[in-house]
């Protein structure tokens, strides 16, 4: 399938709660597909269902090039650790803007996969931030909103101001 188009900040639609999945079938295969070449297009590191607008809980996450696509539908964090990890995030609902955020280093999270078979885990580092990051979304925060308010607002003046230039 070719890539989707994504919905744009600051359409509402990306702070929309998502909607857990409860059908899985072959349209849900085939919306996670779609967030598949759609993330590779992009390219971007993960994408939620609602970066197409659509207010279901599915995630799609490649962390390198050469890397195995994760894909996880109705994820909750159920645990996060104390210890802290600060990284860039951005969004490509939001291109060329990013800033650095701190969230926790470690997650427990569960799962279903495309079959609606129940799976938990954990995830630390990189993959922990990113997971926080998508989760996030679909629970309707986009991500410059877990920044100061003054940040939050020199964000979205330089995304204004890099899409007037465009």
């Amino acid at each position: 399938m070719p890539a989707r188009p994504l919905v744009m900040f600051p359409d509402p639609r990306l702070r929309q709660k998502a909607e857990p999945i409860d059908v899985f079938d072959e349209a849900l295969a085939t919306l996670a597909q779609d967030l598949i070449d759609t993330l590779v297009a992009a390219p971007a590191i993960g994408l939620t269902a609602s970066h197409f607008g659509v207010a279901k809980r599915l995630v799609v996450i490649r962390l390198a090039d050469d890397a195995i696509m994760r894909v996880y539908a109705n994820p909750v964090i159920v645990w996060t650790s104390p210890e802290l990890k600060t990284e860039t995030e951005g969004s490509v609902s939001m291109p060329g803007i990013s800033e650095q955020i701190e969230r926790p280093a470690r997650i427990g999270l569960t799962w279903q996969d495309l079959s609606g078979k129940p799976q938990e885990g954990e995830a630390e580092g990189f993959l922990a931030v990113v997971l926080q990051h998508e989760i996030d979304q679909l629970d309707g925060i986009f991500w410059i909103d877990r920044l100061s308010r003054l940040k939050r607002e020199r964000a979205v003046k330089r995304f204004e101001k890099t899409r007037k230039k465009a």
